[in-house]
Order: C-alpha cells, then structure tokens, then sequence
C-alpha cells in the first residue's frame, strides 16, 4: 500500500505540479512552537516536511542550521521528545507526510529496532541520514522495509554516474539530489552546472527527484523546478522562522507561498 509520499508525488504528478518540501529543526525556537510550526506549514502549502533532530556534530548542515540545532539541543529536545510530538501532531489530524532527517549517531543511541518500531508507531513516513551510505545501510534498509518507512538516499554533483544510477534504484519514497558541493545553507546564485545534473538524475531515477542545498528564493525555485519533482527549502526556511518568531508566524507563511506560488507558476 502507498505510503503518504507515494500518494502525493503521485498527486501532484497528476495535477501537474512541483512538491514543496520544508525543513524544520524540532524543537527551534522553542520547543513550544513545534506543533505550531508544523500547522503553519501545513496550511500555507508545504506538501512534505523533513523534520530536523538536532545533533551535535551535523556535518552536512551550514551555520543556519547548525545553529538552529544547537538551540534546540539546549531546550533539551531529544530524539524521543521528537516522536512523541510526532505521534501527537498525527492525533490532532496533522496529514502531511513526515521525513525525519538525523544523522547515525542518535539513531544508534535510541536502538535501531526501537527507533524503527517508535517511528512507525509514531506516523514518520521517511528517513534521511546524510552520514550513511548505501553499502553500509543494510540493518537500516531491513527495518525500514518492516515498519514501511521510506529510506531516502542523497546524490550530488560530485557522485559517478554509475553510482547516481545504482543508488537510484534503491532508494524510496524520493531520490535527494544535492545541487551543489558543500554543506547546506542559503545561496545567491546556484551553480551553472546543476540543471544539467538534475536532468540526467530525473533521467535514470524511477522514484521522484527532489532537490535541496542552497535553495532560497522564489527565483530559485522557479527555475529549478523544471528539472526536477519537488524542491527542498532548509536554511532559509530557518531564518523566515527565526524572523517570524511567534505565532501565527505571518513572515512563514508570506514566505511559503511566495515559494509556492514561483514552483507551480506555468
């Protein structure tokens, strides 16, 4: 049966339109605004969340991020605090799917087999680890075939072809595509050489292609989108939050559908 990624890509697809795909660090600002947040999203357009578990050491995320985990860290969010809200936000009729994205560290701390299990229990649709690779994956993979959770992997610029198409074929729910080398963060131009990128990824992928890094404006957006399912916006997502910073969060919502608006635009 489809999972709720499965059923929006394959909605908008016949809509003919883009997914929007928002990030958000759990727990930031506050760990009172996260219900909050993930309503707001919701409302004003999001069509995928990636929910960000805050971790000490995040080797893929730029200062924005990094930062927004580090204030979470100090509100004392954790990764059980995290599926627990999850699981709350589902009772109250939260519809959107929901990716977690962590690195390996938490993950292994909770247990794998429980962290799987509390996911599943809790309504977490998807997973994302930066720090994984496929060859090492093979626990991951088997659990997350059990408990029917999408176990979604990265592809950038810099990996071969041959690797582009091997790690398509194993991903799920979505193919990552990083649009450029680096960490995350926002970014006034994107390099020249990603559209060409994306195409060939659409090309040999047959999950839906999704792409993040460096995302932010309604510009960006538009032109990227001809390559690809759906876009991710992160770090700019955080700053709108960190502006906007008590509900109902009028700057987020001005800012999610200005992205909105420029994905679908004909």
């Amino acid at each position: 049966m489809a999972n709720r990624i499965e059923k929006v890509f394959a909605r908008l697809k016949n809509a003919r339109r883009k997914a929007l795909i928002g990030y958000l660090t759990a727990g930031f600002p506050a760990k009172s605004a996260f219900g909050k947040l993930v309503r707001v999203l919701e409302n004003s357009g999001v069509d995928l969340l990636e929910v960000g578990v805050p971790f000490s050491d995040p080797i893929a995320d730029g200062p924005t991020i990094q930062h927004a985990s580090q204030v979470a860290l100090k509100n004392g969010v954790t990764l059980d605090w995290i599926l627990q809200s999850v699981k709350s936000l589902r009772r109250d009729g939260v519809e959107l799917p929901i990716i977690m994205m962590s690195y390996c560290n938490p993950i292994q701390a909770m247990g794998l087999a429980r962290f799987f299990s509390t996911a599943q229990a809790a309504g977490v649709d998807g997973l994302i680890i930066p720090d994984m690779i496929p060859e090492e994956s093979a626990d991951y993979s088997r659990l997350a075939r059990k408990y029917q959770i999408d176990l979604i992997y990265l592809v950038a610029p810099t990996t071969p072809k041959p690797r582009i198409r091997e790690i398509a074929r194993k991903t799920s729910g979505f193919l990552y595509a990083v649009s450029l080398t680096g960490v995350t963060g926002v970014r006034t131009a994107l390099p020249g050489h990603v559209n060409a990128f994306l195409h060939y990824v659409k090309d040999v992928s047959p999950k839906p292609v999704a792409v993040g890094f460096g995302l932010s404006t309604p510009t960006q957006v538009h032109e990227i989108s001809r390559s690809v399912d759906g876009v991710i916006v992160g770090s700019a997502l955080i700053r709108a939050i960190e502006k906007s910073s008590k509900p109902p969060y009028p700057g987020v919502v001005r800012f999610i559908r200005s992205l909105k608006g420029a994905l679908n635009a004909s």
